[in-house]
């Protein structure tokens, strides 16, 4: 535990590469023929919905599953048939697995012991550990003396303690209530930042995903449907799964053709340079829209105000149109309209996800 100034090279080798890895069960694909490289010192999250395939992905890392196809390597070394324990990998769950009879400083010098480490370098091994998760000053007390979120980060500091080439997060936070959660993906988002760890991460939590990560693998079906930054994923979904799923979206349908989609209400709307065809959703985020009076520059559509939400930050619009409900939210400085209220909204055509209907 002595990086405290290393700063994570994600341009560096890869740490962990799945090639073609592959689960089926009974003839079912649950994971199927995923490619992913995890790179050194970076955190990946692997996000998506129930039985998308992504904690089957992680337990074929752990070696908890064996693949029924492909490869696993770790740091060069193919670790596809290789025990859990000889992985040299840290794991940390929603449920904390603590052990009741044991001090918070011998839980996290556990893993040390069953390594052969010595006496005195657990000890001073286990406390730079818990230091980094400033429990440091609660080593002596039993894990029933703490609360859920320290109980947290002491599995944290036991799955660190003994410098693990990769740190496996399943749902971690999972147990906890909305406050606490936040307050642990900042606190594990600057333990990574400290020591410079590789961390994969679980989760089925959007927001929790694009606090934390430097990329994400968007998990549909048991393939990966995207990879790539928050920011590419949110900016620029490359499919109609990615957009809905990642954040709240409009979704209108209708008809494309050269660069105008006739809605299925009829009302045609620009959709700029999109090349798609046919039978087509549109996708617009609920921020990148605006209410402007009737005639302002870019697409759109008239409707009355169903109902508005305050949020603190901002305001949650619902606008009934002829082409369907839209969704806008407006930032607290800006004047909300009331419910009834007759309203254009508008935006502008480069904002707008077009994707083919099928």
């Amino acid at each position: 535990m002595t990086r405290d100034a290393h700063v994570p090279d994600h341009t560096g080798a890869n740490s962990l590469q799945l090639e073609a890895v592959t689960k089926t069960y009974a003839g079912v694909a649950a994971v199927e023929a995923v490619d992913l490289d995890v790179r050194a010192g970076e955190f990946l999250t692997l996000l998506g919905p129930s039985g998308s395939g992504k904690t089957t992905t992680l337990s074929m890392i752990a070696g908890f599953t064996a693949p029924t196809s492909g490869r696993v390597t770790l740091n060069g070394r193919d670790i596809t048939a290789i025990p859990p324990h000889r992985r040299n990998m840290g794991m940390v769950f929603q449920n904390y697995s603590l052990f009741p009879h044991l001090s918070v400083g011998a839980n996290v010098e556990f893993p040390l012991r069953q390594r052969g480490v010595g006496k005195a370098e657990r000890r001073r091994k286990a406390m730079e550990a818990l230091d980094a998760v400033e429990l440091g000053h609660r080593a002596d007390a039993t894990p029933d003396q703490l609360s859920g979120g320290q109980q947290q980060r002491v599995a944290l500091a036991r799955a660190l303690v003994f410098e693990p080439a990769l740190l496996l997060m399943d749902e971690p936070f999972g147990a906890l209530d909305r406050g606490l959660r936040e307050r642990m993906q900042l606190e594990v988002r600057r333990i990574h930042q400290q020591l410079g760890v590789t961390i994969l991460f679980v989760t089925h939590d959007q927001q929790e995903a694009l606090t934390m990560s430097d990329r994400i693998a968007i998990f549909n079906q048991g393939r990966i449907e995207q990879l790539g930054t928050p920011e590419d994923l949110y900016d620029r979904p490359a499919s109609h799964f990615v957009a809905t799923f990642l954040g709240e979206s409009t979704v209108l349908t209708g008809t494309a053709e050269s660069g105008t989609l006739t809605l299925d209400s009829g009302q045609q709307v620009s959709v700029g340079g999109h090349s798609v065809t046919g039978p087509a959703r549109l996708v617009l985020r609920p921020e990148r829209l605006r209410l402007d009076p009737q005639g302002a520059p870019g697409p759109s559509l008239g409707g009355r105000v169903r109902d508005v939400v305050y949020l603190g930050a901002d305001r949650r619009v619902e606008i009934d149109t002829e082409a369907g409900l839209v969704i806008v939210r407006l930032s607290a400085d800006v004047a909300a309209p009331r419910s009834g209220d007759l309203v254009h909204v508008h935006w502008d055509p480069v904002d707008a996800h077009l994707y083919p209907a099928a």
